[in-house]
């Protein structure tokens, strides 16, 4: 499992290609004064496929992100499936006693999720403590190479969350993650707890109500569960279609730049708190994934293999939970939330955050406000401090 540094730089043939599906872009027409009820707004695609299409500046970003963050690959065994060649990022701290800390994205997020978040967990100081920062690229996703074969379940994903962890010699480790990256991580505290996994910790809580039906709701309780009511009525189609037929929505996304940016555009602006994405922001958020190594059909299929085989619903709390610590950060603006009290059935909550901004993509859209809580949870007098052996993470 050798170590290969890693710098993006796409062909200029995929380059050219794009372009020329992006000139040939048919739109669909729309409905007078539909806004968003009916989907994204025209007006929003027309404008994101001209700018691709005509003056957004791909190598500059790329050289951008090759300059940000440093970036290898390496082959992972997967029992069953072979080797993967998988690619990641990682930061190190100068602070010699640095926790180390597996960042797991989700859909549609990749490694530049953690962009912003990065560079603060590395720096530590005499107040606050730091972080050897990795973030894989989920097999499939990003620049990773893509499963190969059914059966890649959420226990194939988080045996090579921790075996990256081992090879890169952290014996002892934490973890965070979002959306995908929770069940993955709960499998992970699950199969690695203790020897390996010593705390977990996700911006998206899932909840479920306490089997004895005792906990009372709040105000902010119930317009917690009427926003989520609201969000599967109108918002969760994707899921009904990532679950059931990966393979036939996958074609639309592989072939079509303009298809792929309407079906990740719509989560990047409804599912974020107000976050005012600038175009270059979502171009780039998209050419991952148009770029990427296995093509975007690749990163969705985990959707039916999850769903299909291991858990009722990708997203519901298992039984056993995890024991070893958990910290919750929660943001108002999600897709999805839950009131607190359902929350802490998900394992054992040493640590539970509120904020009063800030939505689905957290480590992006309010990076100081979750690198904070992580600080708080394994920093000096909190709840997981000294979790890592010999890893207090101070300078």
């Amino acid at each position: 499992m050798f170590e290969a540094p890693f710098s993006i730089a796409i062909p200029d043939t995929k380059l050219a290609l794009l372009r020329q599906k992006l000139e040939l872009t048919v739109l669909p027409d729309e409905l007078e004064e539909s806004g968003w009820e009916y989907g994204v707004p025209l007006e929003d695609v027309r404008r994101l496929v001209e700018k691709w299409k005509s003056s957004f500046d791909w190598r500059a970003h790329e050289a951008q992100i090759n300059l940000e963050l440093p970036q290898f690959t390496r082959d992972i065994e997967v029992a069953g499936h072979g080797k993967l060649n998988i690619h990641y990022v990682h930061k190190k701290s100068a602070v010699a006693g640095a926790i180390p800390l597996l960042f797991v994205h989700g859909w549609p997020g990749s490694f530049l999720e953690a962009r912003k978040l990065a560079p603060l967990l590395t720096a530590g100081t005499v107040d606050a403590p730091a972080f050897h920062f990795v973030a894989m690229s989920l097999p499939g996703c990003g620049f990773s190479q893509g499963p190969r074969m059914k059966g890649f379940d959420l226990d194939q994903y988080a045996e090579v969350g921790n075996k990256l962890m081992l090879a890169l010699g952290y014996d002892e480790y934490v973890t965070q993650g979002t959306d995908l990256g929770v069940p993955i991580i709960s499998r992970m505290a699950k199969l690695y707890a203790g020897k390996h996994v010593k705390a977990w910790h996700t911006n998206m809580p899932i909840g479920a109500p306490p089997e004895d039906g005792t906990a009372s709701l709040t105000e902010k309780d119930q317009e917690r569960l009427a926003k989520n009511a609201s969000h599967m009525r109108s918002g969760f189609g994707y899921v009904g279609i990532q679950t059931t037929q990966p393979q036939t929505i996958g074609y639309s996304l592989a072939d079509s730049p303009a298809g792929l940016l309407a079906w990740i555009y719509e989560k990047l602006v409804s599912w974020a708190d107000n976050y005012p994405w600038t175009d270059d922001e979502v171009l780039t958020w998209i050419s991952i994934y148009w770029f990427s190594r296995a093509g975007p059909t690749a990163s969705i299929r985990v959707y039916l293999e999850a769903e299909n085989r291991n858990f009722n619903s990708i997203f519901s709390i298992t039984q056993p939970t995890p024991t070893i610590p958990l910290g919750i950060s929660h943001f108002p603006g999600d897709s999805m939330v839950f009131p607190k009290s359902w929350t802490r059935a998900m394992g054992n909550v040493v640590f539970d955050g509120e904020h009063d901004s800030g939505g689905h993509f957290a480590a992006y859209e309010r990076p100081q406000e979750l690198a904070g809580d992580l600080r708080k949870m394994f920093g000096k007098g909190g709840p997981a401090y000294g979790v890592v052996s010999g890893k207090p993470g101070y300078a």
